[in-house]
């Protein structure tokens, strides 16, 4: 059965999810972590992947050492059996973390990650915001105000 389609009841017709059940569902099977967690499994190997577009990164910096691969390039660019690949992703077993801004589409593309045989991937709670408002380690970032 399709990760996109949940049954409404046994005999009856499939009904689609919505935005929400499916991000519960992506959710269910990761072990997401908090900023400091996720601060930790990076220094004992694993890789944070920052998914945030170009003007994100640009107005609230970024997570040193963090891989930037946007959203749309992520499968492709992790999968170690892509000719796309990076260098990082030599097998299955690779810890990624996904990033996003908030935490929300990180959900979504760490479970499809792991649909991809990618066991270690997860996502950071609350996204980079949540990075920054730890007072964890940014760079490139330009406050604003007086």
């Amino acid at each position: 059965m399709s990760a996109w389609i949940r049954p409404a009841s046994v005999g009856k017709a499939a009904r689609p999810m919505t935005i929400d059940e499916l991000l519960a569902a992506a959710r269910a099977r990761l072990r997401r972590l908090q900023p400091a967690e996720a601060a930790a499994a990076s220094s004992d190997g694993a890789w944070l992947v920052d998914t945030r577009p170009q003007f994100q990164r640009r107005a609230g910096g970024e997570i040193p050492g963090a891989i930037l691969i946007e959203r749309n390039h992520l499968e492709w660019r992790l999968d170690p059996a892509s000719a796309s690949r990076i260098p990082e992703a030599t097998d299955h077993g690779v810890r990624w973390i996904v990033v996003c801004e908030e935490g929300y589409s990180s959900s979504l593309a760490a479970a499809a990650l792991q649909d991809l045989g990618l066991r270690n991937a997860t996502d950071l709670i609350g996204g980079f915001l949540a990075w920054k408002s730890a007072g964890l380690p940014v760079i490139g970032h330009r406050p604003v105000g007086p």
